[in-house]
């Protein structure tokens, strides 16, 4: 007869896996929420500066600073999955670690496009696109982002077991306030998407040095 020590063995090490899973510490688990608001208000704030920079300069996006902004909006959907979960109870490990790794592909993707345009104007007496904003150019502040996103996420999986986030009580100040966040990205989200049809118009790919909207030239024939 086949003994059972092996099985019980198993069954032990599974329950105390879901015990270690259940300890959480209930401030980190509230910061980790915010610090995940955070992110997706963060960078919508970034792309609102890209707006602001080419609106108020004209220094239209090109194709890679545009994959730029794609890769801040996977990162920021990333961290505004795992809040969504957590304000619905919702939360499991399996949804918090698909948030974080949506969030980390992200910053991978675009950090991969900033890496590209440094890269192209890494030469000596290369000006680089657009003005420098604070002494770096836009994509090389994008890179910073994306470094910084990474290195965040990396200590959100270390303290994961004990940090799952904790959504504020429904109604609140505070629940207010993350749903304010959520719109705000989504707001922002929404501008993009239209400022790219404009900047693309009836075409597949943007321009390599857009100098205006090619929405606007083709409907009024310039």
């Amino acid at each position: 007869m086949a003994s059972n020590e092996p099985t019980a063995e198993v069954e032990e090490v599974v329950v105390e896996e879901v015990e270690t899973d259940s300890q959480q510490i209930e401030w980190l688990s509230v910061l980790t929420f915010w610090g995940m608001v955070a992110v997706f208000v963060a960078f919508a704030g970034v792309i609102c500066g890209g707006f602001a920079v080419q609106f108020g300069t004209g220094d239209y996006p090109c194709p890679l600073c545009m994959i730029q902004r794609y890769g801040m909006m996977l990162t920021a959907a990333g961290a505004m999955w795992v809040v969504i979960n957590a304000r619905r109870g919702t939360m499991t490990s399996s949804r918090y670690s698909q948030g974080i790794g949506l969030s980390i592909l992200g910053a991978i993707i675009g950090g991969a496009a900033s890496v590209r345009q440094v890269l192209l104007h890494i030469m000596p007496g290369d000006p680089g696109y657009g003005d420098p904003v604070l002494g770096l150019h836009l994509y090389t502040w994008a890179l910073v982002c994306f470094i910084v996103l990474i290195i965040f996420c990396g200590c959100l999986l270390v303290i994961a077991p004990r940090a799952r986030p904790i959504a504020p009580a429904k109604g609140g100040f505070w629940w207010i306030l993350s749903s304010i966040g959520i719109w705000f990205f989504i707001v922002v989200v929404i501008a993009n998407l239209i400022m790219i049809i404009f900047l693309e118009g009836f075409a597949f790919v943007l321009p390599d040095d857009p100098t205006s909207y090619n929405l606007i030239d083709q409907l009024t024939g310039k």
